[in-house]
């Protein structure tokens, strides 16, 4: 009778790397316009919320929109750009 050795592989995983959603100040929009795409924009952002992103990117130059997935930054960053905002994403270290 022989044993057999079975070897069990690891099931943890990964989680995918996360990124910042970064808003730049600019002089260009209004602080209502700012306000208003971000709470039509990014999910689960209220008007307390937006007023606070605006007021830091309008402050210090930037303001920490959302961390998320990378496909979805990248899509938040497209939608605000689309609105006539300045986006950058950048990986969450």
């Amino acid at each position: 009778m022989s044993v057999e050795t079975i070897e069990k592989r690891s099931t943890t995983r990964k989680l995918a790397p996360q990124y910042r959603v970064l808003l730049h100040n600019d002089d260009y929009n209004s602080m209502e316009y700012v306000v208003q795409v971000l709470m039509t924009t990014v999910p689960n952002v209220n008007q307390p919320q937006a007023v606070s992103i605006m007021m830091e990117a309008h402050t210090n130059g930037l303001a920490l929109v959302i961390t998320c997935a990378q496909e979805h930054a990248e899509f938040y960053c497209e939608t605000l750009k689309s609105h006539g905002l300045s986006s950058t994403i950048e990986p969450d270290e």
